[in-house]
C-alpha cells in the first residue's frame, strides 16, 4: 500500500501527483461500471486537479462547475445557504454524482455542497479530493476518494493551489509552508 501521509513530506513531485490521481481514476472507473459520471467540480482551485481525474476516469463523464462561495440567502423570515451553479444548475436526478475538491480540511463546505447535491435525488453521491487534512475536521465527513492526506497546519502551492497572493497555482508539484494559526485564515483564501 502507498504511503498517502504528508506529515513527514514538504512536497510532492508532478510524477507522484500523476500516480495517485491515475490511481484513483482506477478505482472511481471501478466502482461506476462504466455508467455515466456527473462530476461537480468547485472552483477555483479544483480545476487542476479536476481535469486531470476526469481524464484518468474510464466512463462517459459531464462535468459542472460550482463556485465554492456560499451565501447566506433571505426569503422572506428564513434564511438559506445558496450554492451557484456556473450556467443552469445541472439535473441530477437518479445520476451519479462525483463532488471534486481540492482539500478538504474542516468539511464545512463540502458538507453543505453535499447536502444541496443531494436534494436532486443522485443514485449516487461521493466525495474526492487531492489534500485531506482530517486534524481540522468540524463535521462528521470522511472523502470517498482522496490522493494524500496531510497535517493541517501547512496550506499547500501548485496544481492548482494559489499562496496567499493569488501566485503558484501553475507550479507541477505541490509545495507545503507551515503556517501559524494567525495566518492560517489569511492562507486559506487563495
Amino acid at each position: 500500500m502507498a504511503d498517502l501521509s504528508a506529515k513527514g513530506s514538504s512536497s510532492y513531485s508532478h510524477a507522484r501527483i500523476a500516480a495517485r490521481v491515475l490511481a484513483m481514476g482506477k478505482q472511481i472507473s471501478r466502482a461506476y461500471h462504466g455508467r455515466r459520471l456527473d462530476v461537480v467540480v468547485t472552483m477555483d482551485r479544483s480545476f487542476v486537479f479536476a481535469a486531470d481525474l476526469v481524464r484518468s476516469v474510464n466512463a462517459p463523464v459531464v462535468c459542472h462547475f460550482v463556485r465554492e462561495s456560499v451565501s447566506d440567502v433571505r426569503v422572506g423570515k428564513h434564511a438559506r445557504r445558496e450554492v451557484f451553479f456556473l450556467g443552469a444548475q445541472p439535473a441530477l436526478k437518479g445520476r451519479d454524482v462525483l463532488l471534486v475538491d481540492a482539500v478538504l480540511e474542516s468539511g464545512v463546505t463540502q458538507e453543505f455542497l453535499l447536502r444541496r447535491l443531494a436534494e436532486s435525488q443522485p443514485r449516487s453521491l461521493r466525495l474526492a479530493v487531492l489534500l485531506d487534512k482530517p486534524e481540522q475536521r468540524h463535521v462528521a465527513l470522511e472523502p470517498d476518494y482522496f490522493a494524500f492526506q496531510t497535517a493541517s497546519n501547512r496550506t499547500w502551492v501548485g496544481y492548482g493551489l494559489a499562496d496567499a497572493t493569488g501566485k503558484g497555482r501553475n507550479a507541477r508539484g505541490l509545495t507545503a509552508k507551515r503556517i501559524s494559526a494567525s495566518n492560517h485564515k489569511k492562507a486559506r483564501q487563495g
